[in-house]
């Protein structure tokens, strides 16, 4: 009995999923005129409803027709006249066309919609179906927006995400391209895979080329290229954010580390300003007159937007980033403070100032961390100040540095523990008269011969 009841449930389930996959693939066209809308000349116009899986596009047709010999029933003109046999020969041609663009496009896409036929109809051009066009397709728009609202450095970006997954098309698949109804989850994963051992980036890195490539099937998706976006539950690892800002030590030697050539010089300066400034390269770069004003106190301060945000931010100017905008003063050609070396050149710089003093490694985003950690939290300043003089959008970012510098204190504290437990430092724990516990050191004890040690 139980078996029966298993079997006829299991029945029961198909007869379900049959009725489903039954009401996903309905399609039907139908033909028809609205009589409300005659025109002068007593005609309506034909129109074309296109109904695929629940959804439907109206399509407008430039036929007339004379609404007496219109059936509704049969959604064609009545009659022999030379008006019915005009326009059911423009249905049944209507009608195979629609047939057509719907059958191509199931088989390309693997699914059809009713506004990817209508699209057709229409002669609007049919999207890139496979990856790489598509990303192509994107990456050619994008350069269209540079200067506008869009950043040359963002599109050198997608360039080599680009540039990367055609290799790994190529290696993988020994093809120049792969459509993009084939892409899964099993594609995501060799490509995570290729980008760590055959590229052998890094975490971070990883993550960057990974969300690009999701931009490109979620930009499929919009377009009606694919029905769903295989990766929209796929979420890139990233690393836990670090500060990497430079050992006090180090940035105190790169200080006071002289050099021999202008260069040098300069890319140290550039360097230190930022660090007592918290810039970045990009508004180093941007920052000129317009940016300095002045205080009624008399002290100056710069104020401007971050590139990257757009968050507004102020930070004044202390000693010494006063003294390299001095330096430098005469070498102005225009309005802008300092004549910045690119990132590239900067980076190289940098790496043999590196080797030449003696640090750890460089790069100039250090110089913001350094601002974050060593001039700012480090000497007390507010969190939330540090978040508004970094323009950072959340504070959440800013405490990055903060756990940084919780660091620092428990480094501190280690060292202060080393010196109490040296030998000329060494305290005792006694109790007074009142069992009070106390510090005291044995020099004092001596003095204090009224109050006896415990023999504890």
């Amino acid at each position: 009995m139980l078996f029966n009841d298993l079997i006829y449930s299991i029945m029961e389930a198909r007869k379900k999923e049959d009725k489903k996959e039954k009401r996903r693939s309905t399609f039907a066209i139908l033909f028809y005129i609205n009589r409300t809308k005659i025109r002068k000349d007593g005609m309506c116009q034909l129109l074309c409803n296109i109904s695929i899986d629940a959804e439907s596009e109206q399509v407008g047709t430039k036929v007339s027709v004379n609404p007496s010999l219109w059936d509704s029933s049969a959604g064609r003109a009545s009659g022999r006249s030379q008006n019915a046999l005009q326009v059911n020969k423009s249905i049944d041609q209507l009608t195979e066309r629609i047939k057509n663009h719907h059958k191509e496009i199931k088989d390309s896409l693997g699914f059809v919609t009713a506004e990817l036929v209508k699209n057709a109809l229409k002669g609007i051009a049919q999207k890139p179906l496979t990856l790489l066009k598509l990303f192509k397709e994107h990456n050619d728009e994008f350069e269209k927006r540079i200067g506008v609202d869009r950043k040359k450095e963002a599109h050198a970006q997608y360039v080599v995400t680009y540039n990367h997954l055609s290799a790994f098309i190529r290696k993988k698949y020994d093809a120049e391209d792969v459509t993009l109804r084939s892409l899964d989850l099993r594609f995501y994963e060799d490509f995570d895979l290729f980008l760590r051992t055959e590229r052998g980036l890094q975490q971070k890195t990883v993550h960057q080329h990974l969300y690009t490539l999701k931009k490109m099937t979620k930009r499929a998706f919009n377009q009606g290229t694919l029905r769903r976006d295989p990766y929209m539950k796929q979420f890139p690892e990233l690393p836990p954010l670090k500060s990497r800002h430079l050992k006090l030590e180090d940035l105190e030697k790169l200080m006071l580390c002289q050099f021999d050539r202008a260069n040098l010089r300069r890319a140290r300066d550039l360097f230190v300003f930022s660090t007592f400034t918290g810039l970045c390269h990009a508004d180093l770069t941007r920052l000129s007159d317009e940016h300095i004003e002045q205080a009624s106190d008399g002290s100056l301060w710069i104020h401007m937007k971050r590139q990257k945000t757009g968050i507004d931010f102020n930070v004044r100017l202390l000693e010494i980033p006063l003294q390299i905008m001095e330096k430098y003063r005469t070498e102005k050609k225009d309005k802008h403070i300092f004549h910045v070396y690119g990132r590239t050149y900067m980076g190289k710089l940098l790496k043999e100032i590196a080797q030449i003093c003696g640090t750890g490694h460089i790069s100039f985003h250090k110089a913001r961390h350094n601002f974050g950690t060593h001039i700012t939290l480090s000497q007390g300043v507010p969190i939330e100040t540090v978040s508004r003089m970094m323009g950072h959008k959340n504070i959440t970012t800013t405490q990055i540095y903060a756990k940084v510098t919780d660091k620092k204190v428990d480094e501190d504290m280690k060292r202060l523990r080393t010196r109490t437990a040296s030998k000329s430092n060494k305290v005792a724990l006694y109790e007074d008269e009142s069992l009070r516990a106390a510090i005291r050191y044995p020099g004092e004890r001596k003095k204090n011969k009224n109050v006896q040690p415990s023999n504890n």
